[in-house]
């Protein structure tokens, strides 16, 4: 009795101690302690202090350079200021195409192809043609008669492609763009004028390069074919003046309307490089060269002044304090546990293409505390990767440990465990 007694009053005092000190923390491992509040090894962006490292003045209004391979602007003017954009509208005329027909298909000539304005084949209502040698003729000699057959036969109606078009711009990313004409002819309805930004547009021709078909017919310097009736022949020729001016012209499409200027839009291959440019407004009669000029200056500016490297996203590791922690066997400082972001090893090494002095940074959302009970692999917060404005990935930060909550059944039961087996 003495003994049960001797226990109760320990037990007693202890309880007192508590209520009149507060929580009593407790030492959870022994691991070394990082301040979760700074990132880490992060590294600050380099400034332009040594000089303006941008391309120069440019005719174009709105102009982009893009990373072919990863979709990061490289460069940009004016690139997400919406702006009418002409025949580079069939960039995605031809994608659809190639992604919803077989290239034999037979495409019957409308009325409403037949009557589009110029430049245009000639097309005659009623006429047939296979589907493939009318995106020739789209694409090498910009006729907007063959782009209207081509949308009707696709989308069933000029309406109905048009909602095809929108649907496919939102799914490649394109954040205003919206098109009303399958070929660039400007155009409105409830849904506003035919528009898209030079960053759209950009996003549009990344996506289309990817497709062999799409490549072939847009790198064909001369096309002939004739109706499926074989009455009439026709030969067009490629505008796209780029081909015989540098190396490496994966695909490319000119355009102009009277609002929107002289447009096009590009991508090339420089070694390893793959660099998409993107022009909107460059130039009105007569300045029909400046969107060459303006592509050769942004594709120089880029191969110049980017290569890739090879960098690695090491997985960092973090100490959160958990609030009312229990840690078995101590009474003294607070409870941490390790939080651990594990980074796919197919994900932790990659190329990028970087600028002088361009670095890989990071950021962290971690909480410094967290309230327990903590549950093993439980997600504490997120870790992130940029490079410049794009992420490069963001994953989870879990508990490495269980850690549970104090309470009365606990306090009691460490006490009874010190005092009869220490």
């Amino acid at each position: 009795m003495k003994f049960r007694g001797a226990a109760q009053a320990l037990l007693l005092g202890f309880f007192m101690i508590v209520n009149g000190c507060g929580a009593i923390p407790a030492v959870f491992a022994s691991v070394n302690v990082i301040d979760a509040s700074i990132p880490f090894a992060a590294e600050e962006t380099a400034d332009d202090s040594d000089g303006d490292k941008s391309p120069g003045n440019l005719y174009a209004l709105s102009a982009v350079l893009m990373d072919g391979d990863s979709g990061r602007v490289l460069y940009e003017k004016e690139g997400e200021t919406a702006r009418a954009n002409a025949s580079t509208t069939k960039v995605l005329t031809c994608i659809l195409a190639l992604e919803n027909a077989p290239g034999d298909d037979y495409v019957i000539v409308s009325a409403n192809a037949a009557a589009q304005p110029e430049v245009k084949l000639g097309l005659q209502e009623g006429e047939q043609y296979y589907l493939e040698d009318l995106l020739y003729s789209m694409m090498l000699g910009s006729h907007n008669d063959s782009a209207m057959a081509v949308a009707e036969h696709i989308g069933g109606s000029e309406e109905g492609f048009a909602r095809m078009m929108n649907e496919k711009a939102r799914d490649l990313g394109c954040e205003d763009t919206h098109f009303v004409t399958p070929n660039g002819l400007d155009g409105e309805d409830e849904g506003g004028e035919h528009h898209t930004t030079a960053r759209d547009l950009a996003r549009i021709m990344r996506y289309a390069i990817q497709n062999e078909t799409f490549l072939r017919i847009t790198q064909t310097a001369s096309f002939s074919f004739t109706d499926l009736s074989k009455k009439r022949q026709f030969s067009v020729q490629n505008a796209n003046a780029l081909l015989n001016m540098t190396e490496g012209v994966l695909s490319g499409k000119t355009g102009y309307t009277g609002n929107a200027g002289y447009c096009y839009v590009c991508a090339v291959r420089r070694e390893e490089k793959t660099f998409v440019i993107a022009l909107l407004g460059c130039g009105w009669p007569s300045h029909k060269t400046w969107k060459w000029s303006d592509a050769m200056t942004l594709l120089n500016y880029g191969d110049e002044n980017y290569s890739y490297e090879t960098i690695s996203l090491e997985a960092p590791s973090f100490l959160v304090r958990v609030n009312d922690g229990a840690s078995e066997g101590n009474f003294g400082a607070d409870v941490f546990l390790e939080g651990e972001c594990r980074i796919p090893e197919e994900e932790s090494e990659r190329a990028l293409l970087l600028g002088a002095g361009e670095t890989v940074t990071f950021a962290e959302t971690v909480p410094e505390a967290v309230d327990a009970p903590v549950s093993k692999g439980q997600t504490l917060g997120t870790v992130s990767w940029y490079l410049g404005e794009e992420t490069l990935g963001t994953y989870p930060v879990r508990a490495g440990t269980a850690v549970p909550r104090r309470t009365w059944a606990w306090y009691t039961d460490q006490v009874f465990h010190r005092f009869f087996h220490d």
